[in-house]
C-alpha cells in the first residue's frame, strides 16, 4: 500500500512525517537516510493498528502542491 510522506529540509538535515499517522515521524542527515527511516517508522506504526484502523488510515488521499507568492 502507498502512504503519503511529507519531507522538509532545514539546516539540521531532513524531517519526514506521515500525515495519516499521527505521531509517525523520523529524521535523517540525507534524503536517502530519512526515506529509509520513515519507511521503517511507518511499518512499525502499522504493526500497532487493528485491521479497521489500517483501513481508515490508508484510505485517505492527500494532495500537495506549491506555488509562488509575493513577499513585501
Amino acid at each position: 500500500m502507498k502512504v503519503n510522506i511529507v519531507i522538509e529540509k532545514d539546516n539540521s538535515g531532513y524531517y519526514a512525517f506521515c500525515p495519516e499517522m499521527k505521531g509517525c515521524q523520523s529524521q535523517g542527515n540525507s534524503l536517502d537516510e530519512v526515506l529509509s527511516n520513515i519507511k521503517e517508522a511507518v511499518e512499525l506504526y502499522l504493526e500497532t493498528l487493528s485491521v479497521k484502523e489500517k483501513e481508515v488510515c490508508l484510505s485517505k488521499e492527500i494532495l500537495t502542491t506549491s506555488f509562488e507568492v509575493s513577499v513585501a
